[in-house]
């Protein structure tokens, strides 16, 4: 996410790098870096402006704390004032009100507005133990409310059924009657769609707001179009009266510029981000995290939350007892892959991790990825309980079975064993006073409902060299 960003901005701090002292000449050299960093990821100009006006004014009479470089000041510099052009703090949804809080959602055609409505969903029943009821007032395309109903059914939340004879409104007014009855926590709204802003549609959903009078009205919006996402999100703005934005497709956008230009532009906060395409694919907004990630300081925060929500503390606590006795066979090599591929793979997790953009691209492609993840997941399957635990039997023939069963070949078969190796020898390294220290902090974990601290771990995190995470 936001790549090629994350890399044009670390260029632009290298005019400070080996410098003594800041001065006027090689502030104005990085700051004209930043800009041309902010206009190649497509960041509005009155934002660009706006940044880089408070970036000169307060980098010109900038004091180099004890134990900071002038590179390392002007980036903190850098970090706050982009955190406060993008909103400063998460804001969260309200839902303080009698019981539906109703939250409307809108946006343009292609937004990836109805999946956002059920990825919405999921995090409002899963992450705030809220019941849900879902309703379409897209009553123009048919096909939107057969999508939403699908949806609801997959993510296990209620759905209120429409037909597009109906007015909007009168829908809508009959959901909230069955979730009030029903005792919902929240009814989600979906509305048309448009393939552009028009009139009619402006007119049509200042109607149904005004008649729903929703707690929240949130705007969906493609960060893939990078400004124009911000210039659309601000003439919704200017017609309803929004209390967020959801930014969606953002794992897909390495510019940025919707994520940096929304809230200045709009006045209103960015709630959410879309970060793929399953309904678990939504994370809460923080300013501060992605600021952090985009100069190239990972996000730890993000990191344990996800690996607190998606980890099977149970199942991990199991294999830690299996090392702990010297076991470590490959049915745990396969649950591990199979819980990294549940936290979006090993890339999702690189990038919340500090100073992984600094590493060269040829040190990044020998992680493993997705495709090998999924090709070292169908090997281990293709093997029989026996040869999980005992791989001193996978030979010849053996071997051959394992690869067409799995729809590789030998030598895939061949450097998976290898691998497995290499880490039941780390594993072994392990045993004694460094294996009673990771129980001790599982226990912790299983005790508390949170995470153990990381950069305590004994080695660190797995595969990443034995080094620890940055306190």
């Amino acid at each position: 996410m936001f790549d090629n960003l994350t890399d044009r901005l670390s260029n632009s701090f290298k005019a400070l790098q080996g410098k003594s002292k800041l001065s006027e000449s090689n502030i104005k050299d990085a700051i004209r870096e930043v800009r041309r960093s902010l206009l190649e990821a497509d960041v509005a100009l009155e934002v660009i402006k706006v940044f880089i006006d408070k970036v000169q004014v307060q980098a010109i009479g900038l004091k180099v704390s004890e134990g900071l470089t002038p590179s390392q000041a002007f980036i903190k510099l850098v970090e706050r004032e982009l955190t406060e052009i993008i909103g400063g703090e998460n804001e969260t949804l309200n839902l303080a009100t009698q019981p539906p809080a109703v939250i409307m959602v809108a946006g343009l055609q292609g937004s990836g507005k109805t999946t956002s409505i059920a990825k919405l969903a999921r995090y409002l029943k899963e992450q705030q133990k809220k019941k849900v009821l879902l309703v379409s007032a897209d009553v123009y395309r048919p096909a939107a409310i057969e999508q939403l109903k699908i949806l609801a059914e997959q993510i296990e939340v209620d759905f209120f059924p429409s037909v597009i004879e109906d007015k909007p409104e009168i829908i809508v007014a009959e959901a909230k009657k069955q979730a009030q009855r029903q005792f919902h926590d929240v009814l989600l709204v979906d509305t048309a769609g448009r393939l552009h802003v028009d009139d009619q549609m402006m007119s049509e959903i200042q109607i149904l707001q005004k008649k729903v009078n929703p707690i929240e009205t949130l705007f969906v919006v493609d960060s893939m179009t990078g400004q124009d996402a911000a210039h659309t999100a601000k003439v919704f703005s200017d017609t309803l009266p929004l209390t967020g934005v959801i930014l969606t497709k953002t794992d897909g956008d390495a510019r940025g510029g919707a994520a940096l230009s929304v809230r200045h532009i709009t006045g209103k906060p960015i709630k959410f981000l879309g970060v793929g395409e399953k309904t678990d694919a939504l994370e809460p907004f923080h300013p501060d995290r992605i600021v952090s990630r985009l100069l190239g300081m990972g996000d730890v925060l993000s990191l344990v939350e996800e690996i607190s929500k998606k980890v099977d503390h149970k199942k991990a606590k199991k294999t830690v007892q299996k090392m702990a006795k010297g076991r470590f066979d490959l049915d745990d090599m396969r649950e591990q892959l199979i819980q990294m591929q549940q936290m979006g793979g090993m890339g999702a997790l690189m990038d919340k991790m500090p100073g992984m953009s600094q590493l060269p691209q040829n040190v990044k492609n020998q992680v493993i990825g997705d495709t090998e993840s999924n090709r070292m997941v169908a090997i281990i399957n293709s093997m029989t309980p026996k040869e999980r635990s005992h791989i001193k039997l996978i030979k010849g023939s053996r071997k051959q079975r394992i690869a067409n069963g799995s729809g590789t070949d030998v030598q895939h078969v061949n450097k998976l064993l290898r691998q497995f190796e290499k880490m039941q020898k780390t594993m072994k390294k392990m045993k004694g006073g460094k294996m009673k220290k990771m129980m001790q902090q599982m226990g912790q974990m299983q005790g508390e409902g949170g995470m153990p601290d990381l950069s305590k771990m004994p080695g660190g995190l797995p595969g990443m060299g034995g080094k620890n995470f940055p306190s």
